[in-house]
């Protein structure tokens, strides 16, 4: 089936918008990995990834460039902002996508986690932190006059 005929379940990209992407098939998993490298990869305690077929997504805006990151698996990210915005075992068909680089993310929550050896200790005491919202902590100058270079989730 042609990629124009077929229907977009879920879309995503990176921060600046160079690299976009639509997936096909609604995401098998959803999985949490704590391990070092992915850890490193993302720049974060872990990083969170949906996994579908490869036939079932596709890039729609740009492309990314690619880490090898072992003998195993490459990483893509946009190469103007960095974006980390994929997983892949190069023996697999399967492609896995940042959760947080999909348009609705909420939508695909993660199911299962990995590389727990590597699972900071003080992971469970996070939820338990004080929080503020944005709004509630404005950047110098206010929200009013902050002007954001991301693009929005919805173009």
């Amino acid at each position: 089936m042609a990629e124009e005929t077929r229907r977009v379940v879920q879309s995503g990209g990176c921060q600046c918008g160079r690299v976009r992407y639509a997936l096909y098939a609604e995401p098998s998993s959803a999985d949490i990995c704590h391990c070092r490298m992915c850890q490193r990869a993302v720049g974060n305690l872990f990083m969170a990834v949906a996994g579908v077929p490869q036939g079932e997504f596709a890039w729609t805006r740009g492309e990314p460039a690619l880490f090898q990151s072992s003998s195993a698996a490459e990483r893509g990210f946009c190469p103007d902002c960095g974006t980390p915005l994929t997983f892949r075992y190069l023996a697999r068909n399967e492609i896995n996508v940042t959760l947080g680089s999909l348009d609705e993310p909420a939508r695909v929550p993660p199911t299962r986690q990995y590389g727990i050896e590597s699972r900071m200790p003080w992971w469970r005491e996070l939820f338990d932190l004080p929080g503020i919202t944005t709004e509630d902590d404005p950047p110098p100058g206010g929200l009013e006059s902050l002007e954001s270079y991301q693009r929005r989730d919805d173009s």
